[in-house]
């Protein structure tokens, strides 16, 4: 069987959650796929890194030897705007695939109809001003089109499945839900080095109103006002959408010399930075799956996320749950874990335990089952 994959997001730097989703699912489908049983082709736009690259950031370094003979890269040349709509539609008209596979939501109007294509949240849906217009128009036009057109609809998550049925009469017997899966620390590249003197509470992900920065700001305030914590907050992540206003809370902040804005960072920096936290806050308003938290936990850091949406499906017992709207509620969420050391270390040690529900090569098994079926 010949099995397409849009897989311009597993190129794309830096990497975030769709991105490193599309990454890692490839990569993982690569190492389930040595017997060659299938034929993969991997359309990418034109200009993009070639097999050789991609496989060299993380891969196993057997993989490097020879790629394998049942993976091509094909190219497809054509200006940015609607390389999907146009170009990759082309050539499903001309050349389509056995099945047809998109790993970010958006189905070509031209597609084979063993078609497949995951949805990873509808986060637009309840929080629409933290979108550019057009870009929310697009998103729920593809999500519809999605659901009616695809032969199979991929959910990150059972609440993501749920919305897709209850906003938008998604048939739930055409919707499976495949978990992301998440690096472990002692699989992945670490930074050497002596760990940080001074105590740090660490947000990774992108920088964006939706992810709630702006909160997770005031909280620090009130935890550095309240409770004199001797602590500094570290953001890390590319900018994104309605950062301006989180740009003027740190210079008006009363601490924000204390506030660190480190920007996008290697993976290596990363599990670093993960390992050596403090706590871990993910206070977002609302995610389809939220595989920060998966990262923090499986590094051994103690979690604080948000009580809505999928955070509580993925973090399991392994996190203090907060309202995302409350500033008290985060500020005390932090506190816990700071001033109580044996909740700390249980914390860790549930996360480390929740985490074995979740592997990419599982999610890349599960992939592989239902595009094949």
């Amino acid at each position: 069987m010949t099995i397409g994959i849009n897989a311009i997001a597993a190129f794309k730097q830096p990497r975030t959650g769709v991105e490193e989703y599309t990454y890692q699912l490839i990569r993982h489908l690569i190492e389930l796929e040595k017997s060659q049983k299938h034929r993969f082709i991997l359309y990418s736009h034109f200009g993009a890194a070639p097999m050789e690259q991609f496989l060299k950031r993380t891969a196993p370094l057997e993989l490097l030897q020879k790629l394998p003979p049942n993976f091509e890269i094909k190219y497809l040349k054509w200006s940015w705007p609607m390389w999907t709509q146009i170009r990759l539609a082309a050539e499903m008209f001309f050349q389509p695939p056995d099945v047809f596979f998109i790993p970010v939501h958006v189905l070509p109007l031209i597609h084979p109809k063993n078609s497949v294509v995951t949805i990873h949240g509808l986060e637009y849906e309840y929080y629409p001003e933290m979108y550019p217009v057009r870009h929310l128009r697009y998103l729920r036009w593809s999500t519809r089109y999605a659901l009616k057109h695809a032969r199979k609809i991929i959910a990150a998550s059972e609440n993501t499945k749920k919305d897709l049925v209850e906003l938008y009469g998604g048939k739930p017997g055409n919707i499976e839900v495949v978990y992301h899966g998440t690096g472990t620390l002692g699989a992945a590249p670490v930074k050497t080095g002596a760990a940080p003197k001074v105590p740090y509470i660490l947000f990774i992900s992108r920088l964006e109103k939706k992810k709630n920065i702006d909160g997770l700001i005031q909280a620090f305030n009130l935890l550095k006002e309240k409770y004199k914590i001797p602590h500094k907050l570290v953001l890390v992540g590319p900018r994104g959408y309605g950062y301006e206003n989180s740009k003027f809370q740190i210079p008006n902040s009363k601490f924000k010399n204390n506030i660190i804005e480190a920007g996008y960072i290697s993976e290596q920096e990363k599990w670093f930075l993960l390992k050596n936290a403090d706590v871990f806050v993910f206070p977002s308003f609302y995610e389809g799956f939220g595989l920060p938290i998966l990262e923090a936990q499986a590094a051994g850091a103690p979690v604080v996320t948000s009580n809505v949406s999928s955070m509580p499906e993925v973090a399991g017992e392994g996190a203090i749950l907060i309202d995302p709207k409350n500033i008290e509620s985060i500020a005390s969420g932090i506190y816990k874990i700071i001033s109580d050391e044996k909740l700390k270390r249980d914390l860790i040690e549930k996360g480390y335990e929740n985490i074995k529900r979740f592997s990419w090569q599982k999610c890349a098994q599960e992939t592989l089952k239902i595009l094949v079926e």
